[in-house]
């Protein structure tokens, strides 16, 4: 098994593993929304921000069993205010069903040398999602989106 795919099915594990599990605790729920590049089901708290893990990129560096990218996704074409149009929050992902999706993708360590940080990453996913979503609801987003909570 080469060292890409064993870090994807780690990658995969971890997730269904522990991730999973722990944001349904979280009050996070499957989506029907499918990504337009993520491979694999996402899951979210509000029905405005979906959150899929990508297992894949970056599974071919040495270092691709501790850490793995998180993607935040606003699927509809929605005109966002400029302020919000940068990497620190959302960039434009084409393709799927909508014309124009809205996303924010997290490098996210799960693990440092031999000692892992399962918790600690999955508050960072969190807080990041609570911290997006409160700029779009800051930003009267949420209000135009249909079941967005104003």
């Amino acid at each position: 098994m080469s060292p890409r795919e064993a870090n994807r099915l780690l990658r995969e594990a971890i997730i269904q593993a522990y991730f999973a599990p722990q944001l349904k605790k979280l009050g996070y729920n499957p989506t029907k929304v499918k990504h337009p590049a993520v491979d694999g089901s996402g899951v979210s708290k509000d029905d405005v921000l979906h959150l899929f893990f990508d297992a894949e990129t970056g599974a071919d560096y040495p270092d691709g069993d501790e850490w793995l990218m998180v993607e935040y996704l606003l699927p509809r074409d929605v005109d966002l205010p400029d302020r919000l149009k940068n990497p620190d929050y959302f960039t434009s992902l084409g393709g799927g069903k909508v014309e124009r999706q809205w996303r924010h993708r997290e490098i996210v360590r799960y693990r440092h040398g031999r000692l892992k940080r399962l918790e600690e990453a999955l508050v960072f996913i969190d807080k990041k999602r609570e911290e997006l979503y409160s700029a779009l609801r800051d930003n009267s987003v949420t209000s135009k989106l249909v079941g967005g909570k104003a």
